[in-house]
């Protein structure tokens, strides 16, 4: 049989390139042309066999397809009944049509256009027809694998653009190692332009999600920094999950309802991809902490939630973040509550249980560092106050739940109670038929001896607080102003010590002046030590007054459900504890004034 050399190609010239096989004497066709729903090879020679793929039949000669296709030479040939050649009917050709009406030109020798867009779809029709070496030199495998190598993986854009063919070619593209090959290609051009990374950025986020998976998974086997891989997870993420300008600002809206209404399957764009997509981006992390932001991960998780992804990533999520914790927003900790629960009154609006277990992974994750993070606690501390702020508001939130995201971290976390006085004091605002003992409870949270002055004198009026939180209120701040007035003392000594000193420089009338301002502040003290006791003579009484006590270490008397919450008082309380307290409260506010 005599063969037909093909000539030698210059592939370095362009991705396209047209390639022409000298037809034999026997197989010359003039053109190849369509009619309807037929292809017909126009030859002298009239054709003897009819190859149909889906609804197209191909009308060709037995012998160029047979010289060069084994798969064809090897099955049955059925006799034609419409004339008196034969017929085939060929199923599960990659690329069917179209990649097939390319087969067939090259068989007739007739010119074909390889280009990074059809030769994956060529190359693996070239295997599913056994067009090797052995039927004919430079036959269509060999044509194909010269073009991918030395066209297509030298250029990181055309792998990505052969990557993208090979989404309908599974598993040919696969077994052929077309996929891998590209993936390489694309990481090892990545791994050698540094300076242009970001440009080819936009378009690996377009491949489908195992490709692009295989792609981080080689650029971190080829060393690439965690950061470069973190950034490509981030864009692809964006890309994926929210689309572009206009996609992403309907499904951040409808996701955000979603999240207020706390369903799990309220998302339009909800589907089996997308949660595909979340546990595939999660499961490439990379382990650098830096790799990827704290809002990222926490975004990914309301995704998790949204979507639900397996338990083993959500908690992967959980662990990371709480790594990275204090580099975290309020807004990025209001995760969705997307468990199922038995009834509406029961479910909350956010997911205080995974705070929760964030907040004891980045405890733990401290402890094994044992490093100096006296500023990252106070940022994680700000953060968890401002989170039980916003949290507070949720009429289904439990004051058992309340106060255990509120206990999360530890006592000596705290430098000053201020916010999470004021997430106490919202939620008792949003609860107002909260138990007296709950109410008791929940108080405890708060460290009166670590309330600022101003926030001392919030709680010192806020009627919406147990009488008993008030009191310790009231006594904190006697305290502070012992304290106050040691201080004066001191200074008043001071001052005095000085005059004795300076006599014999000062002139009478600089004397003068300061012998009175001395005067004067002794009056102010002597009226704050008066007033101290007899405040501390009132609460002693109020102390001895009271029996049957639980709770609190002043023992004031169990409190009836009252409105308290509307700042009013039951005739069935004791008034004359309430006259007492309000006396201290002005008697206070007085001498706070007359001291500033």
């Amino acid at each position: 049989m005599a063969q037909s050399h093909s000539p030698e190609i210059d592939f370095e010239d362009a991705t396209q390139q047209d390639l022409v096989v000298p037809p034999t004497l026997i197989s010359a066709a003039q053109s190849f042309e369509r009619k309807g729903n037929s292809w017909f090879a126009i030859s002298q020679l009239p054709s003897d066999l009819a190859i149909t793929i889906d609804d197209v039949t191909f009308h060709v000669h037995k012998y160029p397809l047979l010289s060069r296709c084994g798969y064809l030479e090897q099955i049955e040939l059925n006799p034609s009944i419409s004339n008196h050649g034969y017929e085939i009917k060929l199923q599960g050709i990659p690329g069917g049509v179209e990649t097939f009406e390319t087969v067939v030109k090259f068989c007739y020798g007739l010119p074909v256009s390889l280009s990074p867009t059809n030769v994956a779809l060529v190359r693996c029709a070239a295997e599913f027809l056994d067009m090797s070496e052995e039927l004919e030199e430079g036959n269509l495998i060999s044509k194909t694998e010269s073009f991918l190598t030395f066209v297509i993986f030298s250029s990181w854009k055309d792998s990505v653009t052969v990557l993208r063919s090979c989404q309908t070619l599974s598993p040919w593209a696969e077994n052929l190692q077309i996929v891998r090959r590209c993936c390489d290609s694309i990481a090892w051009a990545c791994q050698e332009s540094v300076g242009e990374q970001s440009q080819w950025l936009n378009d690996v986020s377009t491949l489908q999600i195992d490709h692009f998976k295989r792609i981080m998974t080689s650029m971190a086997l080829k060393g690439l920094r965690g950061e470069f891989i973190g950034s490509c997870i981030m864009m692809y993420a964006e890309k994926w999950l929210l689309g572009n300008d206009v996609e992403k600002n309907e499904r951040k809206k409808e996701l955000k309802w979603s999240i207020q209404q706390g369903r799990r399957k309220s998302v339009a764009y909800e589907n089996e991809e997308q949660r595909m997509i979340v546990e595939s981006l999660v499961g490439m992390l990379p382990h650098e902490n830096e790799a990827v932001s704290c809002k990222f991960l926490l975004w990914m998780l309301k995704m998790g939630v949204v979507y639900s992804i397996s338990p083993a990533l959500v908690s992967e999520l959980e662990k990371r973040v709480g790594m990275v914790l204090e580099n975290a927003s309020v807004y990025d900790l209001l995760i969705p509550n997307g468990e199922q629960v038995k009834s509406t009154e029961d479910r909350t609006m956010y997911n205080v249980d995974t705070v929760q277990r964030i907040l004891e992974y980045y405890l733990m994750n401290e402890d094994q560092q044992q490093a100096d993070q006296s500023h990252e606690k106070t940022n994680v501390t700000k953060l968890l106050d401002s989170y039980l702020a916003e949290i507070a508001g949720d009429p289904n939130l439990s004051a058992i739940k309340f106060q255990a995201i509120a206990e999360s971290l530890p006592h000596t976390a705290r430098l000053c109670d201020d916010g999470l006085y004021r997430a106490t004091d919202i939620y008792l605002k949003a609860h107002p038929t909260l138990s007296e003992l709950d109410r008791r409870r929940l108080c405890r949270i708060v460290d009166c001896q670590k309330l600022s002055v101003d926030a001392c004198s919030h709680a010192a009026q806020n009627d919406r607080l147990p009488l008993r939180t008030v009191i310790q209120v009231l006594f904190t701040e006697q305290v502070k102003l012992r304290a106050t007035m040691n201080v004066k003392q001191e200074e008043a000594n001071m001052n005095n010590a000085e005059l004795q000193e300076d006599n014999g420089s000062s002139t009478k009338e600089e004397i003068k002046m300061l012998k009175v301002e001395l005067e004067k502040m002794m009056m102010v003290i002597e009226e704050l030590q008066r007033d101290y006791l007899n405040l501390q003579k009132d609460c002693k009484n109020m102390r001895t007054n009271q029996n049957a006590l639980s709770g609190w270490i002043f023992g004031w008397k169990k409190l009836k459900k009252t409105t308290l919450f509307h700042g009013k008082i039951s005739e069935n309380e004791n008034t004359e504890e309430r006259e007492k307290v309000k006396n201290m409260r002005s008697i206070l506010g007085f001498r706070r004034q007359s001291m500033s």
